[in-house]
C-alpha cells in the first residue's frame, strides 16, 4: 500500500514543451497514485493549454518561484515528505533554510531531497542513478541529496509512463482523427507531424515531401516560425496544415495517429518511444556539441539501423548528405526498431513507480 506523501516539485523554465512538461507529467501520475503536489515554476504560461484544469485539480497547488523566497508564505505551508529539483535547478536558499530550521526545531527527518536529472543513454548513467551527495554548505549543510537519472536501461530511473498509457492507445480513434486532421490525404499517404528547432535539413525535407503523397502537420511555436519563410523560397509548397496547442493527451493523439514524427527534447521524445511509430529525434542542441555523443548513445541503444541513424544525424546538422527517401517500406523498418525498443521499456517498473519506491525506503 502506498503511503501519502507532500512532494515539493522545482522548475524552472527553459523550454515549456521540455521541463515544464516533464514536470507536468510526473505530476500527473503522482496524483494518481494518491499523492499530494507542491508544483513550484517561474513560468507556468504554458500550463494554460498544456494542462488546463491544472489549477482545479484537488492535492495540487501550482505556486510561483517567487513564493518560495517569501517568509509569510513559507510560514503557512506544510513541510514536504519529498523535494525534488528538476533538471539541476536549485532550490531558493529561503525555503530551504526555512524548513531545516523547522526540521531541527521539531526533530524532524529531512525530506528526500531528489535531484532529478535530464535523460541520457550515455553509459555512465547507470553508475550515477541513486548516488548520494552530502550538502557541503549553506543551510542544509550536513544533509543529503539524491541523484536521480531516467534512463532506458535497468539500473537508472526509466520513463515516466502513465498505468492505462497503453489501454488509452488502444481505445484511440486513428481513422477518425486522420479523417479531422487531414481529409484530403490520400489512402497510400503518409501523415507526418513537425515539433522542432530549426533544423537546417528543414528545406529539403519540405521539397521531399513535395514528391511524396502527404500532410504534415506543423506545431505551434518554433516549428511553425521554421516553415513559414522555408516555403517562401519555394516554387511548390507541400500539403501542410498548422496544428493549434494541445494538452498532453492530444499530443499523445497526434503521435499514435501519424506514421512519421518528428519530435524535439525530452517529453516528447519519450512520448514518441510510447506511441511505438517512428519518429526522428531533434536533440536540444548544446554550444560544444555535447548532444552529438547523447545522440549517439541513444542511436545505439535504439539498435537503430542505418537509415535512420542518417536520418537523425542529417537533422541534428551532424552530417550534410541527403535524408533517406521516406517510403512505406523504410517507415515499416523504422516501426519495428521502435517498437522493439518500446517492449524492453515495457519491462522495466516506470520512472514515476520506482521513485515513490526510493520514498519509501
Amino acid at each position: 500500500m502506498k503511503t501519502h506523501r507532500l512532494w515539493d516539485i522545482f522548475c524552472t523554465v527553459i523550454d515549456n514543451h521540455g521541463d515544464l512538461g516533464v514536470c507536468w507529467r510526473l505530476t500527473r501520475q503522482l496524483l494518481a497514485q494518491g499523492q499530494s503536489v507542491r508544483l513550484w515554476v517561474d513560468d507556468a504560461s504554458a500550463l494554460s493549454w498544456m494542462a488546463p484544469d491544472a489549477h482545479e485539480r484537488p492535492n495540487l497547488e501550482v505556486l510561483a518561484w517567487t513564493a518560495a523566497s517569501q517568509s509569510e508564505v513559507l510560514s503557512t505551508l506544510q513541510s514536504a515528505d519529498v523535494w525534488i529539483e528538476a533538471f539541476g535547478c536549485t532550490l531558493p536558499e529561503a525555503f530551504v533554510a526555512h524548513f531545516v530550521e523547522r526540521a531541527v526545531a521539531t526533530r524532524q527527518q529531512q525530506p528526500a531531497w531528489i535531484n532529478l536529472e535530464y535523460l541520457s543513454a550515455e553509459d555512465w548513467v547507470p553508475r550515477m542513478h541513486k548516488m548520494p551527495s552530502p550538502v557541503m554548505s549553506g543551510p542544509a549543510k550536513g544533509w543529503t541529496k539524491t541523484f536521480f537519472y531516467p534512463g532506458f536501461t535497468e539500473g537508472t530511473g526509466s520513463l515516466l509512463r502513465e498505468t492505462d498509457l497503453l489501454q488509452r492507445q488502444q481505445r484511440f480513434d486513428r481513422a477518425a482523427w486522420r479523417q479531422q486532421h487531414a481529409p484530403g490525404l490520400a489512402p497510400d499517404g503518409l501523415l507526418i507531424s513537425l515539433f522542432c528547432y530549426e533544423p537546417t535539413a528543414l528545406p529539403q525535407l519540405l521539397q521531399q515531401l513535395v514528391d511524396t503523397p502527404h500532410h504534415l502537420l506543423v506545431t505551434p511555436g518554433r516549428p511553425l516560425a521554421a516553415v513559414q519563410p522555408t516555403l517562401t523560397s519555394m516554387p511548390v509548397h507541400p500539403s501542410w496544415s498548422a496544428l493549434p496547442y494541445t494538452d498532453q493527451n492530444g499530443f499523445d493523439e497526434m503521435l499514435w495517429a501519424c506514421d512519421l514524427n518528428f519530435v524535439r527534447g525530452e517529453d516528447s521524445l519519450v512520448r514518441a518511444l510510447w506511441s511505438g511509430q517512428p519518429f526522428i529525434w531533434h536533440i536540444y542542441p548544446q554550444d560544444d556539441n555535447a548532444h552529438h555523443d547523447k545522440l549517439e548513445a541513444f542511436l545505439d541503444w535504439l539498435q537503430a539501423p542505418n537509415s535512420l541513424r542518417q536520418a537523425h544525424r542529417v537533422w541534428n546538422g551532424m552530417d550534410n548528405t541527403a535524408l533517406p527517401k521516406l517510403s512505406a517500406d523504410l517507415l515499416n523498418t523504422w516501426t519495428a526498431c521502435v517498437q522493439a525498443a518500446r517492449a524492453r521499456l515495457l519491462a522495466q517498473d516506470d520512472l514515476c513507480a520506482q521513485l515513490l519506491a526510493f520514498v519509501q525506503t
